[in-house]
């Protein structure tokens, strides 16, 4: 096996791992859990006997803790909701590539290959413009 193959084989398991790891972490179950763990850790005896500042600590890296799996819920939601969205654009235009349609289920490198494939895009419409703007009888 070649270190290409090796790479992208690699690449496709980790992108696999974050889409389960991204499933887990957006879930309210697994809020629920979450929420009660920090509660067991809270309730704990010995967090009542620390100093009052470590308490403190404590509460805030709980919050923290928890905010995480509200974040990412969130994102997922307004993640999922831009994707459909610019599909339905993307759809809905006759001249539009429907290659980006779905973009987000993509790979890393097909997603690398689709972005070359629009920036070369962008400087050929930018070199095409420049020479419009050089003909005689075309004003700047």
């Amino acid at each position: 096996m070649s270190f290409k193959e090796f790479y992208h084989h690699t690449e496709r398991g980790f992108e696999k791992l974050t889409s389960w790891a991204n499933a887990i972490l957006s879930n309210s179950i697994t809020f629920i859990i979450a929420l009660c763990t920090v509660i067991f850790w809270l309730c704990n005896k010995r967090f009542y006997a620390q100093d009052i500042h470590y308490c403190i600590g404590d509460v805030i890296l709980g919050v923290t803790f928890l905010s995480m799996f509200i974040i990412q819920k969130s994102f997922n939601r307004f993640s999922a909701s831009l994707h459909i969205k610019v599909n339905e654009l993307v759809a809905s235009n006759d001249t539009a590539s429907n290659a980006v349609i779905s973009a987000e289920v993509k790979t890393d490198q097909e997603i690398i290959i689709l972005a070359k494939v629009y920036t070369d895009l962008a400087e050929l419409a930018k070199v095409e413009a420049e020479e419009l703007n050089e003909e005689p009888g075309v004003e700047s």
